[in-house]
């Protein structure tokens, strides 16, 4: 996700529940016990069911919300999207201490006893906190699995990913907290809820023969999916080919020329509210593409074969079940299916 953490719109999402996995995982406590973790190198103890969490970027806050938990969020940060669909009366009550990255005084100030964040960026070097500094203060914190497990977040960009990333590790993220929170049964049946989503959007779906291709954002150096994130688990859940799918690099960055030359069936486009980078809506994206000499005569733009997602789908998040969802009723418009 390019480097200023992506969120990424889309559809719809019920609350639900979890279960435990994260970079490894242990056996779930009973509610009120201690809950301890392995997670992206780092063992979280909470020895409590937290009562004044602050999750930093909306992926992890959607799966609070999602599990009934608003009223143990003292604070959440860094949105690029509206709140998903059901979520709006819960995310009302709980206070938004930044629309982007907050400081570490302004976390401290909600006296926070568990940090959660979607990436390894936001809980390090250059983000609100390292993870260590938040140890010596006793706060507990987590970082999304999606982010570490067979990633490289060393590489520079967003990173790269020596194996492709699958949905069972956001479920193990839905699982994971649910666990910290002492409310597994909620955790599960959120689980399970995607899980036949999943089901039932790629049911008799046979699009062997489709190429996408992922835009997250920017015109000028546009950032365009890698085979193994989030997209990823998009174009293997419809059966499709991803035409960047030889790169390992999260969101690599590039040229038009490139992109033409590839000229996949279906554009698949960041329909984004934040406003940090060039063409962040859909709309602007395709007057880009409509525009441009060199993409007007692609396929894909000259028949407006375009799936719109917001940028939490298009993230490893409980929202990428959405893309799913999109993109295979997309498929299914365009009737380039079997």
């Amino acid at each position: 996700m390019p480097l200023i953490r992506p969120v990424r719109a889309a559809v719809l999402l019920t609350a639900g529940s979890l279960l435990l996995t994260g970079c490894g995982g242990t056996a779930a406590p009973a509610a009120g016990a201690t809950a301890t973790l392995a997670n992206c190198g780092h063992e979280v103890r909470v020895p409590a069911p937290p009562r004044r969490a602050v999750s930093l970027n909306q992926g992890t806050t959607e799966i609070l919300l999602s599990l009934g938990l608003a009223d143990r969020l003292a604070g959440t940060a860094t949105w690029t999207d509206p709140v998903m669909k059901g979520l709006e009366k819960a995310n009302a009550k709980v206070p938004r201490i930044a629309d982007d990255n907050p400081s570490f005084e302004r976390v401290l100030d909600e006296e926070p006893d568990f940090v959660a964040a979607s990436f390894v960026s936001t809980l390090g070097k250059g983000g609100v906190a390292t993870r260590e500094q938040f140890d010596k203060l006793g706060v507990p914190t987590y970082v999304s699995p999606s982010d570490c497990a067979g990633k490289d977040n060393s590489t520079g960009g967003d990173g790269s990913r020596a194996e492709a990333l699958g949905i069972d590790t956001v479920y193990g993220e839905v699982r994971d907290l649910a666990t910290v929170f002492g409310v597994e049964q909620r955790g599960e049946e959120l689980v399970a809820s995607l899980r036949q989503r999943m089901r039932k959007a790629t049911a008799g779906l046979d699009a062997s023969d489709v190429t996408l291709l992922y835009w997250f954002a920017n015109s000028e150096s546009p950032y365009m999916a890698g085979c193994c994130g989030a997209p990823g688990i998009i174009t293997r859940a419809v059966g499709a080919r991803n035409v960047f799918d030889d790169t390992h690099d999260e969101w690599p960055q590039i040229n038009w020329e490139t992109v033409a030359d590839r000229d996949p069936d279906v554009l698949v486009i960041g329909d984004l509210t934040r406003r940090s980078q060039t063409a962040e809506s859909a709309a602007k994206k395709i007057a880009f593409l409509e525009s441009n000499p060199v993409t007007r005569t692609m396929d894909a733009v000259r028949h407006k074969r375009y799936v719109l997602l917001s940028g939490q789908a298009m993230n490893p998040t409980i929202r990428t079940v959405e893309g799913v969802e999109e993109v295979a009723a997309g498929l299914r418009e365009f009737g380039l299916v079997k």
